[in-house]
């Protein structure tokens, strides 16, 4: 059985006390496998926190269900809490508390204590470069340094699926790298699963093996991004610039040329694998004896897919 099993899952909200229902999620498919990285993308309100959190047990379903780790979300959200984590965007600590104790308080609530509790402290404050503000209280940590805090007290447990939602908002260019290194190397190193909401395209090529675009509460594709990329018709752009002028071919019919569009002194080729293809296209532009100036390499990426699917 898969890490994630979502059926049917449905979710609705009164704007106002007694006001109308307004459905944020319609019937939510999915699954992801053990030892995964995928990513849930999508536009504001399109009901990607509001899904991470009925997986997570701080929501229930309308209607649905769902499996995390092969336990239900309901009605074992008590055992599951156990062997599970969560990092949110904004989240809230005691705000009396320094970053120390706060690590210290959650890590009570997952029953550590003594020498294994102290190292894991220790370990995640190392690991977060917090150690300058393990004696901080919340209250005076700036937004990027509380985004540190959660993010390190959602492996204070050691979980076997960690959910993260947008895990580097907030953060320096430095950190949000950093913070996604240990992303990498976690999933990597003890084969965590984890399921991350992100805003950032690029993120999500970086982290995840697989992505889905929620729209409207609605799941409108999933996939690998190559598998998406061929099942939408988006091809790499490779632009080859010549020296003196175009050489007579037939470009349409070069090796996985989806389309070409030719100027006086380059050919722009759509190409639905670029780096299978590059050397067969390149070896047939040699047998012309034009003189090649320039190859330019544009892989397609999240945005444009995100853009075809989400419009």
């Amino acid at each position: 059985m898969p890490a994630i099993v979502a059926q049917g899952i449905c979710k609705s909200f009164r704007d106002r006390p007694f006001g109308p229902l307004k459905q944020v999620l319609h019937q939510v498919d999915l699954e992801v496998e053990y030892g995964a990285i995928f990513g849930i993308l999508g536009p504001n309100g399109a009901g990607k926190t509001t899904f991470i959190s009925i997986l997570a047990t701080l929501l229930r379903p309308d209607q649905g269900q769902a499996r995390v780790l092969g336990l239900d979300v309901v009605k074992d959200a008590h055992r599951l809490r156990e062997r599970i984590n969560l990092a949110a965007t904004g989240a809230h600590f005691l705000w009396c508390l320094t970053v120390e104790e706060n690590l210290r308080f959650y890590g009570r609530l997952y029953g550590l204590g003594g020498r294994s509790l102290n190292a894991r402290v220790a370990e995640l404050i190392n690991l977060f470069g917090l150690v300058e503000h393990r004696r901080v209280t919340f209250e005076r940590l700036s937004s990027g340094l509380k985004q540190r805090l959660a993010l390190a007290k959602a492996l204070i447990n050691t979980p076997e699926l960690l959910f993260l939602d947008e895990p580097t908002t907030g953060l320096d260019p430095d950190m949000a790298q950093l913070i996604r290194e240990e992303i990498l190397r976690l999933n990597r190193e003890t084969g965590l699963t984890i399921l991350l909401t992100t805003h950032n395209l690029r993120e999500a090529e970086t982290l995840c093996g697989e992505v889905g675009f929620l729209k409207e509460g609605r799941v409108l594709a999933r996939g690998r991004i190559p598998e998406l990329q061929r099942r939408l018709g988006l091809g790499d752009r490779l632009t080859i610039v010549f020296q003196d002028g175009l050489p007579a071919l037939d470009y349409a019919r070069l090796p996985g040329v989806l389309t070409h569009q030719l100027q006086p002194d380059r050919v722009e080729l759509q190409v639905d694998r670029v780096e299978e293809r590059l050397a067969a296209i390149l070896e047939a532009v040699s047998q012309t004896r034009k003189n090649v100036a320039q190859v330019r390499v544009k892989e397609v990426d999240l945005t444009e897919i995100y853009h075809e699917i989400t419009h």
